[in-house]
């Protein structure tokens, strides 16, 4: 098996933070994304997705650090790059970000067409006419209008400015895409159009992806693999199929039976209740305990270890008692339709 583009192992991240506490916003984080791989990270606003994004790129706020574990992207370890580092051999040439807000990514006072010369200026050889023609052609790939190319971003609708970052996107060819709620302030026609044009991107351009998000189905539909975060802690991972219809962890468990299906109006959901603890402390207990209607006393004695599930060390449930969750949500929760129905529903 190929070494995965990206690899997170155990992880810590921390905000410092006025005062002698720190803000521990990811902890003991690991998983890994294989190359042509649609990698989906869920989890509830603040469990550290972002904050992990932001890590990957060395974009994280001059009070955040990562302390202790190590990223890899391509073998190689970059959680300690220095800025200049991250500007010459990772960011858009190798890794790069569609975010959420397209509005604040794109300058407002230039033409995109202006701002793909500036980008092949400081990260290619290419001339300006080659850049222009560059551009021009990713237009077409995300479905805008080449003629677009020379008008400024107020011209465009908000999802066509979303197709536009992701034309940037892919402007240096990069080996992974980062997309950060990249449907977020769309209406559900265009997350549909924006969701099938990243679809196509990993055929014809042989990449892999990073889809954070906090909506469940857009994983299932567009995404290979997956990983359940809560707390700042990797709850669950594997691949979608096996995360949808074999999920160990009670967090994926519960998250799953709150998600709706339309051919299934009557089936009762589940109610996640309490919050996330607030990690001023490195948790040393599983961060879901709290809010787990099935936990013990033992999931207060440590941080979790992950559990491979029936053996296979590709799916790994962060849980004391992932061996048996399957029967103890059964006594409890209707089970939901499995992943592959819903998957050839969708199509």
């Amino acid at each position: 098996m190929s070494e995965p583009i990206l690899e997170f192992d155990d992880v810590d991240i921390e905000y410092s933070t006025r005062g002698d506490n720190a803000v521990h916003a990811v902890n003991d984080a690991s998983f890994a994304i294989e190359e042509h791989d649609y990698f989906g990270l869920v989890g509830e606003s603040g469990c550290g997705k972002s904050t992990i994004a932001d890590a990957i790129v060395g974009g994280l706020d001059e009070n955040g650090e990562v302390t202790s574990g190590a990223i890899r992207f391509k073998g190689k370890e970059i959680q300690d790059y220095s800025e200049k580092q991250f500007n010459k051999e990772i960011r858009w040439k190798e890794i790069s970000v569609i975010p959420q807000s397209s509005m604040n990514s794109l300058d407002p006072v230039m033409k995109l067409s202006q701002q793909a010369v500036e980008m092949a200026k400081y990260h290619t050889d290419l001339s300006k006419a080659e850049a222009v023609d560059r551009l021009r052609d990713l237009f077409d790939v995300v479905g805008l209008s080449e003629s677009r190319i020379h008008d400024y971003p107020h011209q465009f609708s908000g999802g066509m400015q979303q197709r536009a970052i992701i034309a940037f996107s892919l402007f240096l060819r990069p080996s992974l895409i980062i997309a950060d709620e990249p449907t977020t302030a769309l209406d559900v026609i265009m997350q549909d159009q924006i969701l099938d044009h990243i679809n196509e991107l990993k055929d014809d351009w042989n990449i892999s992806m990073l889809m954070i998000t906090h909506d469940i189905s857009v994983v299932f539909e567009n995404c290979d693999s997956m990983a359940v975060m809560h707390g700042g802690q990797v709850a669950e991972a594997g691949s979608t199929v096996d995360v949808f219809d074999r999920p160990r962890h009670p967090y994926a468990i519960l998250l799953q039976n709150a998600f709706p299906d339309v051919r299934y109006p009557d089936r009762e959901l589940a109610v996640i209740e309490g919050h996330p603890p607030q990690l001023r402390e490195k948790p040393d207990f599983c961060t879901f305990a709290d809010r787990c209607p099935w936990s013990t006393d033992e999931c207060y004695d440590g941080a979790p270890d992950p559990q491979p599930i029936e053996g296979d060390e590709s799916h790994m449930a962060w849980c004391v008692r992932a061996h048996e969750m399957e029967e103890l949500a059964a006594e409890h929760l209707e089970k939901p339709p499995e992943a592959s129905s819903i998957l050839e529903g969708s199509r």
